[in-house]
């Protein structure tokens, strides 16, 4: 079996935010592409272009439709809403995977924290996945071994590319800023004050596996109608000049557009 270090210099691990992940997938198509091509062996795919294709994905997107109690279907409450919950492997700090591993290939490294797989070591008898309360594991069928979420290992300390692709490829490729990366264990670090800030929380604490990764709670949403109203009262305002935001870029908006109608009348 395989121990985990006493203690991480660092706790490297990423903070999703649940409220502004739009569930493109951009991050799961950009990490198959970078894993394809970097650490260990590639991600492969089973009948790709068949009738029941399968593969190996390291991050995945789940969507889920929200009903408050008392609602039926999700366009039957004003509260009801979708949201889109990103996973991955979670690099958490009491890792039973790695310490179910017979033969020492799931580790995890003391000076970042990250949880990595030896696939010299790997022999593939899957009883780190059993393990995994997350389901993070998957088994490449083609290499015959496990296959999990490596945080570009080979990306973040790569001196050979510019020093803002040294994230994560699903960070870099975001393009709702729904992913953010750093050191969870510096609690000045830019990640540790958002979710300070948000209130971030681990993923089904009750497990005792200390993840690293971090969600961003949804922010509460107001009835569509107020927002309409709230429309409308700044619209019939005396000072409708005065509107900011999303209606005072409306107003200007139409307002150059009427002055240019006038210049082509002219």
């Amino acid at each position: 079996m395989t121990t985990l270090p006493l203690a991480t210099n660092k706790k490297l691990g990423l903070v999703i935010d649940l409220d502004t992940c739009v569930g493109c997938h951009a991050c799961v198509i950009a990490c198959k592409e970078w894993n394809t091509g970097g650490y260990g062996n590639a991600l492969s795919d089973q009948q790709p272009y068949g009738a029941e294709p399968e593969g190996s994905f390291l991050n995945r997107i789940h969507t889920f439709e929200i009903v408050p109690e008392g609602g039926e279907v999700i366009d039957q409450s004003a509260d009801s809403r979708v949201v889109h919950f990103p996973k991955s492997c979670l690099h958490c700090e009491d890792a039973p995977c790695v310490t179910v591993c017979p033969t020492g290939a799931s580790y995890k490294r003391a000076e970042d924290g990250i949880v990595l797989v030896d696939e010299d070591k790997c022999m593939g008898c899957g009883l780190c996945a059993w393990s995994c309360a997350y389901g993070a594991r998957e088994m490449d069928i083609s290499a015959g071994v496990m296959k999990k979420c490596t945080l570009c290992v080979d990306r973040i300390y790569n001196e050979t590319i510019p020093e803002v692709d040294r994230i994560p490829s699903c960070v870099r490729t975001c393009p709702a800023g729904a992913r953010h990366f750093g050191d969870l264990g510096d609690p000045q670090s830019d990640v540790s004050i958002l979710v300070a800030e948000r209130g971030g929380f681990d993923l089904m604490p009750e497990q005792g596996n200390k993840p690293t990764n971090k969600y961003l709670p949804p922010r509460e949403r107001k009835p569509l109608s107020d927002a309409v109203n709230a429309g409308f009262e700044t619209a019939n305002a005396d000072n409708v000049g005065d509107a900011t935001g999303f209606f005072g870029w409306i107003d200007k908006t139409l307002s150059k557009g009427s002055s240019n109608s006038k210049v082509g009348e002219k």
